[in-house]
C-alpha cells in the first residue's frame, strides 16, 4: 500500500536519457549484422556535423543522403519525422537531436526492423507516423516547448558517448563478448506476442516492458499532447504522398536519383492530381488538416502499404559504398581493419516498371495501385492483356485477350460522368435499362471535369458466368479518382464477378432470364458494385449504405451514391511474370490448332448429301422465310 507516489518519485529520477541509450543498444544488438553496423557507423560519422564534440544530422544531410527530390519538396516533413522517431520512445522528448542513437532508432522503426524485438508493437507504426507528422495546438500541449539547444545540452550532461558506445558494444556482444559497462536495468525478450489494442502507444509501452521501464513510460506520457488534439496539415500530407508515389517502386539499394529523373514538369502535375484523389478520402474539404480518427480508419482499409516505400529508403544507411567487401573478405580475420577504400559502383541498368503505359495506367497510377496491392506483384510484373484503344471495345476482344490468362488480373475503367438527365438515344437505352436512379452522384474532389476511375483485382482467370459468378476472398473493388477508395470483397454474397453477353458485373448477381412474368426488365445492381454494359460504352458504380452485397461499404463516407458515366478507356492487365506469359501462349497455340483442325476437315464425295446434311443442320439455306401452316 501507498506504493503510487513511490513509483512516480523514482520514475521522476531515472534517466530518460539513460534509457534511450539502453533502447539504441538493444535495437543495434537485435536488429542489425555486426557488418551493418560497421556500415552504418561509417555513413553516419563521414556525413555527420561536429559540435563540441558531438556529432549530428542536420536536415540537408539527411535530404542529400537519401536524394529527396527537391522538386517534390518533402526534405523538411521527412526531417521533422526523423526528430520525433529519434526521440522514441519518449514523445516529451522530441524534436531530437540526430545523433549516432537517434538515428539508429530512425532506420530500425522506418525499416520495420523492430519487429525483431518488439512483437507486441507491430500494428503501432502508423501511429507514430501519425504523430511524427502532426500538428499539436499548443493550448493544449507544451511537447515541443522544449528547445532543441535544451535537449543538446541535456544530452551533453549525461556524458555518454553516442558516436561509438552504443554501436561498439553491440557488435562486441554478438560477437559473444562481454559487455564493457554492467546493464543498470534488466533486457528481458518480450513474452507477450499478441496484438492487442491498447489506448497508449502499444509500440513504446513494447519497448519500454523490455526494459522494465513501464512507469517512467507512464509518467513520460502525462506529459504527451492527446493523440486526437493534434492534425496533420493537408499541404504537408501531400507533398509526403507525392514522395511516396515516387518511392514506391524502389528496390533495396536503388537510388532514389533514378526515378527522380523520371519527374518532368507534366509527372508532377499528374502526382499532383494523384495525391489529391488520396488526400480526399480523408475528407479534408471539412477540417483544415487530417485527423488521427480518420487516419487510423482510412489507413489500413484503403492505403495499407503506403508507408512501404520508407523501408528500402532507409536501408541505404546499411551499405557504405565506401567499404570495399570483397577486400574485407580476403584479408584474415586477425588482420586490423584498414581504412576504408573509395568504391565506385556502377548502376545497373533498370528494367522498367511497365512494359508500356497504357491510356489509364502509367507509372503514378501503378504507385497508387501499389499503395493497397503489394509491389511486388505489380511493379515489373504486369502484362496487357487488354487495351480497349488497341483492341476495340466488344466482349469477345475481352475474351480473346483474357480468358487464357491462368493468374490474377486487374480491370480499369475510366470515363465522364453523364448527366442527370440522360443525352442522346444511346444514353436513353441505358438509364432505361437501370433501376430508377435513387442516389446522387458521388463527390467530386478536386475534379470539375467529372472524371472518375474505377477499377477491380480479380484474383481468378476469367471465364464465362452463365448460372453463377467467380471470384474469392481476395477480390478487390476500388475507386481512384476522384477519391481513393478500396471495397474489400464480402463473404455475404459471392457475387463478385459476372462476365456475360449483357456485360461485365462486380457486386451484380448474374443477370435473370427477362421474359419471365413479373419480373423486372432492368439489370440487377448490388449494393456496391460496378457494371459495365454489354456495348462497353457505359458503366455504373452503386454504393449501398445498407450494405449486404459482395463487397464491403465505404470506410470513409456514408450515405449513398451513383456515378453513371460514359467509357472513354478500358485495360485489363494480367499479374503475373514469364511463367504466366508462357501458359497463355500455350493456350493460344492449342486453340489456334484445333481450329485449324476444324476448317481442315474434308466434306464427303456426294456434294448432294453434303448440302442436305448442312440445310438439315440449319447451316445454309434460306432460312428467313416464315414459317407456313401444318394444315
Amino acid at each position: 500500500m501507498g506504493q503510487g507516489p513511490s513509483d512516480e518519485k523514482v520514475a521522476r529520477n531515472v534517466s530518460t536519457e539513460h534509457l534511450s541509450h539502453e533502447l539504441a543498444l538493444r535495437f543495434a544488438k537485435k536488429c542489425f549484422t555486426p557488418l551493418e553496423i560497421t556500415h552504418f557507423k561509417d555513413i553516419f560519422r563521414s556525413l555527420a556535423n561536429d559540435q563540441d564534440g558531438m556529432q549530428y544530422w542536420k536536415e540537408e544531410t539527411l535530404c542529400r543522403f537519401l536524394v529527396i527530390p527537391d522538386a517534390l519538396g518533402p526534405g523538411p516533413l521527412i526531417y521533422q519525422m526523423a526528430t520525433y522517431l529519434g526521440a522514441f520512445p519518449f514523445p516529451s522528448l522530441a524534436p531530437s537531436i540526430l545523433t549516432i542513437e537517434a538515428m539508429l532508432k530512425v532506420v530500425v522503426i522506418m525499416t520495420e526492423r523492430y519487429r525483431t524485438v518488439l512483437k507486441r508493437g507491430g500494428t503501432d507504426r502508423n501511429k507514430l507516423f501519425f504523430r511524427s507528422l502532426a500538428v499539436f495546438d499548443r493550448r493544449m500541449s507544451s511537447v515541443y516547448e522544449k528547445p532543441p539547444q535544451d535537449i543538446l545540452e541535456s544530452v551533453r550532461d549525461q556524458k555518454v558517448d553516442t558516436s561509438d558506445a552504443v554501436l561498439d558494444e553491440a557488435r562486441s556482444q554478438a560477437a559473444g563478448e562481454e559487455p564493457r559497462s554492467a546493464r543498470g536495468f534488466s533486457i528481458d525478450k518480450p513474452a507477450n506476442e499478441e496484438d492487442e489494442e491498447e489506448d497508449d502507444d502499444e509500440l513504446a509501452l513494447a519497448a519500454l516492458e523490455s526494459l522494465d521501464a513501464i512507469e517512467v513510460f507512464k509518467y513520460d506520457q502525462r506529459a504527451d499532447t492527446k493523440i486526437h488534439h493534434a492534425q496533420i496539415p493537408v499541404d504537408n500530407f501531400r507533398r509526403l504522398i507525392m514522395l511516396l508515389l515516387v518511392i514506391a517502386p524502389l528496390d533495396a539499394q536503388e537510388s532514389l536519383s533514378r526515378h527522380a529523373e523520371r519527374l518532368t514538369p507534366k509527372r508532377i502535375e499528374n502526382l499532383r492530381e494523384v495525391a489529391d484523389s488520396i488526400l480526399w478520402s480523408f475528407t479534408p474539404e471539412q477540417n483544415a488538416g487530417i485527423y488521427y480518427q480518420s487516419f487510423n480508419k482510412i489507413i489500413p482499409a484503403s492505403l495499407p502499404y503506403i508507408f512501404d516505400g520508407l523501408n528500402p529508403l532507409f536501408e541505404h544507411f546499411l551499405f557504405s559504398k565506401n567499404i570495399d567487401l570483397s577486400r574485407r573478405k580476403r584479408s584474415s580475420t586477425s588482420t586490423p581493419m584498414t581504412s576504408p577504400t573509395v568504391v565506385q559502383v556502377p548502376d545497373a541498368p533498370l528494367e522498367p516498371l511497365l512494359p508500356r503505359e497504357g491510356d489509364i495506367l502509367n507509372l503514378n497510377i501503378l504507385s497508387q495501385i501499389s499503395f493497397f496491392i503489394k509491389g511486388n506483384n505489380l511493379f515489373r510484373r504486369l502484362r496487357p492483356l487488354y487495351l480497349g484503344a488497341d483492341a476495340g471495345f466488344s466482349l469477345g476482344s475481352i475474351e480473346q485477350k483474357v480468358f487464357n490468362w491462368r493468374a490474377p488480373s486487374i480491370l480499369l475503367v475510366s470515363g465522364t460522368r453523364l448527366s442527370s438527365a440522360p443525352e442522346g438515344t444511346r444514353e436513353r437505352s441505358f438509364a432505361d435499362a437501370l433501376p430508377p436512379k435513387r442516389f446522387p452522384d458521388g463527390a467530386l474532389g478536386n475534379n470539375t471535369r467529372g472524371r472518375v476511375i474505377f477499377g477491380a483485382y480479380i484474383d481468378v482467370p476469367w471465364k464465362h458466368t452463365y448460372k453463377e459468378a467467380i471470384g474469392g476472398s481476395e477480390m478487390l473493388l476500388f475507386q481512384l479518382n476522384p477519391l481513393h477508395e478500396v471495397f474489400q470483397a464480402s463473404t455475404l454474397s459471392r457475387d463478385h464477378l459476372t462476365f456475360t453477353n449483357t456485360g461485365i458485373g462486380l457486386g451484380c448477381p448474374p443477370p435473370r432470364p427477362r421474359n419471365i412474368s413479373g419480373m423486372s426488365s432492368h439489370t440487377a445492381l448490388g449494393p456496391v458494385s460496378l457494371m459495365l454494359e454489354s456495348s462497353l460504352e457505359f458503366g455504373v458504380f452503386t454504393h449501398d449504405s445498407t450494405g449486404g452485397g459482395s463487397f464491403h461499404t465505404s470506410q470513409s463516407r456514408k450515405g449513398d451514391w451513383q456515378d453513371r458515366f460514359e467509357i472513354e478507356h478500358l485495360e485489363i492487365w494480367g499479374c503475373g511474370g514469364d511463367e504466366e506469359a508462357e501458359r497463355q501462349r500455350a493456350a493460344w497455340a492449342f486453340e489456334e490448332r484445333e481450329a485449324e483442325a476444324r476448317r481442315s476437315v474434308k466434306m464427303g464425295r456426294d456434294k448432294e448429301a453434303d448440302r442436305a446434311l448442312l440445310e438439315m443442320a440449319g447451316l445454309v439455306g434460306n432460312h428467313s422465310a416464315s414459317g407456313g401452316s401444318m394444315g
